[in-house]
């Protein structure tokens, strides 16, 4: 008759950790699938999208930029 509360106690932690990981397992999916579409990249809206990429991220290829630039902070 003593094992009786034991058993309770056991039955009622295997209840609450299986639903515990229910949970974490239910969430990461929903996470995953959140992250993924997140980070897809839009489609090109045209056909000077990348001509216009490149003006805006190419730089100057004549700009000597090996050295760089002292931060000089604003007191």
């Amino acid at each position: 008759m003593t094992a009786r509360p034991f058993i309770i106690l056991a039955l009622l932690l295997s209840f609450v950790l299986g639903g515990a990981a229910v949970w974490v397992l239910k969430d990461a999916g929903i996470s995953a699938r959140e992250s993924t579409s997140r980070s897809t990249p839009p489609q090109a809206q045209g056909p000077d999208h990348q001509s216009r990429a490149e003006k805006f991220f190419g730089g100057d290829p004549d700009r000597n930029v090996r050295s760089g630039q002292e931060m000089k902070p604003r007191w």
